[in-house]
């Protein structure tokens, strides 16, 4: 079995000229205006969208469950199983972004100033 090393230099040199186009793109000749910048976001607000996207995902997960435990012949097991997976993996993607932000402020309230 051949094992090759990654070769560096071939990296660093597109990265050089990845880092050349984007100073060719924003240079002084062609900058970008403000407006076309990227808006800012507020963390709050994202953060809230996100939270009502899950509960949204969880909320319509449970009513197609409802439905199809009632006999709605219009919702079929499937269906009802991958909503209810889709709301699953959104719960489960919050509560790991919610223990990076725990994390991140006990280590933030640990450091030495």
């Amino acid at each position: 079995m051949i094992t090759s090393a990654i070769d560096t230099s071939k990296i660093e040199a597109m990265m050089a000229q990845l880092k050349a186009a984007a100073a060719r793109a924003q240079g002084p000749d062609n900058p970008i205006p403000a407006e076309q910048a990227t808006p800012k976001v507020d963390f709050a607000s994202a953060l809230k969208s996100s939270l009502d996207q899950v509960n949204q995902l969880q909320q319509q997960s449970d009513q197609l469950g409802k439905s199809f435990v009632m006999g709605d012949d219009k919702v079929s097991l499937s269906e009802v199983m991958i909503s209810m997976q889709k709301a699953n993996i959104a719960f489960q993607e919050t509560v790991q972004v919610r223990n990076k932000l725990v994390s991140a402020y006990h280590e933030i309230m640990n450091m030495q100033v």
